[in-house]
């Protein structure tokens, strides 16, 4: 919990003392990136599918994909560690390998894989910047895809090729992907986070952004009322 409030403590004196723009570079102070479409898409069977993204805190992650049509449940969590090491306390240390990430189950009957990389490129985050996103520093806010099938991957590598051909960004792309070896769910107090804590300094600068992004950039994609975990967990 240490490293919890000292994300939001060092956000509210930050905005207190110097203003918004003391925060650091962010995508929620630019505007999103105009991408095209992947050109490859993934081959899916019927039924829920699974991808997992990372990309800086998870609270604005899941906050996007919670209000992304086709999203069935967005969960907030740990990859690229082990199952002992996947707590908050830990993971903020930096040092267990664990990225925060999201867990998106999709149904690629109303969104496919594609779309989710289109919106997890251009809205998420800055896939730019390596072992970062903003104001926050280490590797487990790193930008990386986790996929949960070869041709999951496939399409990523393929995505990425394609944006850095095209130059669509003023840098390299330095989204690593690789195989999902495992996800652990997230504490229970960071489920929702964006959807409960509109107000909270860090998720109105951050984050909030990234919703309106996602409804300017994809209006048919975008969902007014989010996909909550709570929801979800009430309906099963």
């Amino acid at each position: 919990m240490r490293a919890l409030f000292g994300r939001l403590a060092f956000c509210a004196a930050a905005v207190g003392l110097l203003g918004w723009s003391a925060l650091g570079p962010s995508r929620a102070a630019e505007e999103p990136v105009v991408i095209p479409p992947p050109q490859l898409d993934a081959k899916e069977a019927g039924g829920i599918q699974t991808a997992v993204f990372a990309g800086g805190c998870f609270w604005g992650v899941q906050g996007v994909f919670q209000h992304t049509a086709g999203v069935v449940n967005a969960l907030s969590g740990y990859a690229g560690g082990s199952k002992a090491s996947a707590s908050y306390p830990l993971v903020s240390t930096g040092t267990t390998s664990h990225a925060e990430a999201v867990e998106v189950k999709y149904d690629p009957k109303r969104i496919s894989y594609g779309k989710l990389l289109q919106i997890y490129f251009s809205v998420v985050h800055d896939p730019t910047q390596l072992d970062r996103q903003g104001p926050d520093v280490g590797p487990q806010y790193r930008s990386a895809i986790f996929a949960t099938t070869d041709d999951q991957k496939k399409v990523a590598d393929a995505y990425i090729a394609q944006l850095d051909a095209a130059k669509v960004f003023g840098a390299p792309i330095v989204t690593k992907v690789g195989p999902l070896k495992g996800f652990y769910a997230a504490e229970a107090y960071h489920q929702d986070y964006l959807t409960l804590h509109p107000t909270q300094p860090y998720i109105a600068y951050n984050d909030l952004p990234k919703i309106e992004a996602l409804k300017k950039l994809f209006p048919t994609e975008y969902l007014e009322k989010p996909t909550l975990v709570s929801s979800a967990k009430a309906t099963n």
